[in-house]
């Protein structure tokens, strides 16, 4: 028999998430320098890692050989902290990736449905149809995300709604006062699960901790990904009520964070001052970009991230252009926007490169 008769028929299927390609990758393509290139395409922090989670994260490699703290305790003490919630309403994720899979570990099942937006994060898509689920996708209003819409697709088999905001990859963000009547008009067999890997970038994210006070069926997911800039090291965290927590923790492999960085997490959630910087650089950046992008005559979503999503009018082309200059991009054909690119939001002159080169290429 071969591999592929062996093999569970539902992986023989399943989608495969293609993530940005790294600088040294283009580089052999193409034969560039990778000192020349510039990576705008996975919404990266351009200001590099947060300096004491580095630290941090240098101390606690010198002990690389011990096994991490498998509970993450002095993590989730100072998520407790921070969130004003009890140590028993955290869990430790290999990035908020890994917390999405282990929700459907918990909750998903053949039968069984999940809501999210159409060009909403792929992962939703591909972890529902990993456990057989059925993936129900909602129509985007104006590239906004219509949140009455999400609702009234929900039906029995619903168990998850996945919602981000702001939204990857388009950028749109919700109100609170939209989120809070999303969540209390579910029935309750769904569980909403709200993607905050952005929140950090607004300057007021919904708080939706009087929901879960309520009883309301939430989870939360963050990241240290982005606006800590520990993309490298792999670690988010979602937070619930208590029980919730205690039904995903089951799911999670013992270890599943390595103690370098959860050391450079605890550390990084100190660093305010890197926060506050990396928050007004990404302010300016975004408002950069969209004024270069009007200049241009170019369409784009404003956004509340550290990404804008632009349309171009041949991705592909646009897209493989500015490759070959140095420039790497985001086209999100996958999603269902082909016209369309995500760009992330670099430094000052990382913006003015991209702005001039794609000037150049949308005139050839």
């Amino acid at each position: 028999m071969t591999y592929a008769e062996l093999a569970n028929p539902g992986i023989l299927t399943q989608p495969v998430y293609e993530p940005g390609k790294p600088i040294d990758q283009v580089a052999r393509e193409l034969g560039l320098d990778p000192a020349g290139i510039i990576k705008l395409a996975s919404n990266e922090n351009p200001f590099g890692p947060s300096p004491a989670a580095v630290a941090a994260g240098e101390r606690a490699l010198r002990e690389a050989q011990l096994y991490p703290d498998g509970g993450y305790y002095a993590l989730r003490q100072k998520l407790a902290a921070k969130w004003s919630l009890g140590l028993d309403q955290f869990v430790i994720g290999d990035g908020s990736n890994e917390l999405i899979e282990l929700l459907g570990h918990a909750f998903l099942a053949p039968g069984v449905e999940c809501v999210m937006h159409q060009s909403s994060f792929i992962v939703y898509k591909l972890v529902t149809l990993m456990f057989g689920s059925t993936p129900v996708e909602v129509p985007l209003v104006d590239m906004r995300q219509d949140l009455e819409r999400l609702a009234a697709a929900v039906t029995p088999r619903t168990r998850l709604v996945f919602l981000a905001s702001p939204a990857n990859p388009v950028g749109a963000t919700n109100t609170a006062e939209e989120i809070f009547a999303l969540v209390r008009s579910l029935p309750p067999h769904v569980i909403l699960v709200l993607d905050e890997a952005y929140a950090e970038f607004l300057d007021a994210a919904p708080d939706l901790r009087p929901l879960i006070a309520e009883g309301r069926k939430v989870i939360c997911l963050r990241t240290f990904s982005k606006i800590y800039g520990l993309a490298a090291l792999r670690v988010g965290y979602g937070y619930a009520a208590a029980e919730l927590i205690a039904i995903v923790q089951r799911a999670r492999q013992p270890f599943n964070v390595n103690g370098i960085a959860a050391a450079a997490a605890v550390a990084a959630l100190d660093d305010h001052a890197f926060v506050d910087k990396c928050r007004r650089e990404n302010a300016a950046g975004r408002a950069q970009l969209g004024d270069g992008f009007r200049k241009l005559g170019l369409e784009f979503v404003p956004g509340g991230g550290n990404f804008l999503l632009v349309k171009v009018g041949d991705g592909a082309r646009v897209f493989g252009a500015l490759q070959q200059r140095g420039l790497i991009t985001r086209p999100v054909k996958p999603y269902g926007l082909p016209e369309w690119l995500r760009i992330t939001v670099g430094t000052r002159a990382q913006n003015e490169r991209l702005l001039a080169t794609l000037a150049e290429v949308l005139r050839t």
